[in-house]
């Protein structure tokens, strides 16, 4: 790797790093552009997307700057290139939007050409000249990344799940319908798809016997009589939906094949869920996500993962409901326009988890389902009142996190008192009416 060197006159007063790096990122060659605090040159060169070649390029770093911290902005937060380099503690990461570095550079290049040298480029500017408008990644502990990575791995299996089980049903559509009904409600789990795989057929279900067919709901812990009974009495009059095999055998492999799917599925999601139980209950956090009321063993993990564990990387709970995407954007233009709209740039995982755990705990948290009422009595859309309640759940959260004290509600409702709070007296004037 020969890099091209070249002067530059910019200056900086970031004395104690050795080095600003700017890299371009992609699946086998990263374009770099390095700028030495030393020397005050430019050096671009090209990296291969090799652990090997990493390695020896970050060691040599490390030699010729003598350990000293490196600043590194690439477009990337997580990803192949950013979990090589979070191996190597003298990098000091800074990730941006691939939107950022897109405006920054289409504001000095407007025909918006776009190559790879060039980019790297526009990361070390906006290193050199913007870097205290940039984050730094902070790393949380091996458990949190673990917990993070395992929780994301199972929602995209969830998500897959969806898709097959969609897949399966319009299959199922297309020459056996009678099998909605009577391979249970979830076509996902083991009763749906043994059934399928067993009888794929309306015909291959007909030919059984009537014992048969109820020792297998037995065996799937189906067993109310009422339902099994009206279920075997209706599969001797069914009738096929059609009765063409150059349609229905094409048909029949896909049933097969997307109950075996998930089945897999199902089995690996169980070792997901084992695992994530395990590594949150050795979390020194647990305590107090699990204090949460409703969190449940899913959503306890997934806000201790969206706050982590590094208490810098957060000063105040409106940092937390920014990047989140719960708190709303506000604009204006002019004198007479304003309007708030919901955040579109937003970890959507993240986002997800606040969402859903606000929606879970209006059930299990009195004061939450007042919360959601009042708002949807001044006229707001549930979803806008979910995310408001997200929004004040992350103030308390914030709190418990910061001082890692668990949740009180006791404590929460003497506060909004204390406050004369709009709530604490709509919660008054409902006791009596409970009463």
């Amino acid at each position: 790797m020969q890099p091209h060197t070249t002067e530059m006159n910019t200056t900086t007063t970031a004395n104690e790093f050795a080095a600003f790096i700017g890299i371009d990122w992609a699946s086998q060659q990263h374009a770099l552009c390095l700028y030495d605090c030393a020397t005050g040159k430019r050096e671009n060169s090209t990296l291969e997307h090799l652990p090997e070649t990493i390695a020896q390029w970050a060691q040599g770093l490390e030699q010729r700057f003598g350990g000293r911290k490196i600043d590194l902005c690439l477009e990337q937060a997580k990803g192949p290139l950013i979990y090589a380099l979070l191996e190597y503690p003298f990098f000091v990461l800074y990730p941006v939007n691939p939107a950022t570095a897109a405006r920054y550079r289409q504001a000095f290049k407007t025909s918006r050409a776009k190559d790879d040298p060039a980019d790297a480029q526009v990361c070390l500017e906006l290193l050199l000249h913007h870097r205290e408008k940039l984050t730094p990644s902070l790393a949380n502990d091996g458990t949190t990344r673990e917990l993070s990575r395992l929780l994301e791995a199972r929602r995209s299996l969830i998500d897959l799940r969806t898709l097959l089980t969609n897949m399966l049903r319009d299959a199922l559509k297309s020459y056996y319908p009678q099998a909605l009904e009577l391979a249970g409600q979830d076509l996902f789990a083991p009763l749906g798809c043994q059934f399928l795989l067993k009888w794929p057929s309306l015909q291959e279900l007909q030919k059984a016997r009537s014992e048969s067919v109820r020792k297998f709901y037995y065996a799937h812990n189906c067993r109310r009589m009422d339902v099994i009974e009206k279920r075997l009495h209706s599969i001797a009059s069914m009738i096929p939906l059609r009765r063409d095999r150059a349609l229905i055998e094409p048909a029949l492999i896909q049933v097969k094949m997307l109950a075996r799917q998930l089945l897999q599925l199902g089995m690996a999601l169980k070792e997901y869920d084992s695992r994530i139980e395990h590594r949150f209950t050795q979390h020194q956090d647990a305590s107090i996500w699990r204090s949460f009321p409703g969190a449940g063993p899913t959503l306890a993990p997934r806000l201790c993962c969206a706050f982590g564990s590094e208490r810098s990387r957060y000063q105040s709970a409106l940092a937390i409901q920014q990047y989140s995407g719960i708190a709303p954007v506000q604009e204006k233009s002019g004198k007479n326009q304003h309007w708030i709209h919901r955040r579109w740039a937003r970890p959507h995982f993240v986002h997800q988890s606040f969402f859903e755990y606000a929606l879970q705990s209006v059930l299990h948290c009195h004061w939450a389902k007042a919360f959601i009422q009042d708002q949807l009595d001044r006229g707001k859309t549930y979803s806008t009142a979910v995310r408001a309640l997200a929004f004040k759940w992350q103030r308390i959260m914030f709190v418990c996190w910061r001082d890692r004290l668990p949740y009180n509600e006791t404590t929460y409702l003497h506060s909004l008192k204390r406050r004369s709070s709009h709530l604490a007296r709509k919660l008054d004037q409902e006791l009596p009416q409970a009463a």
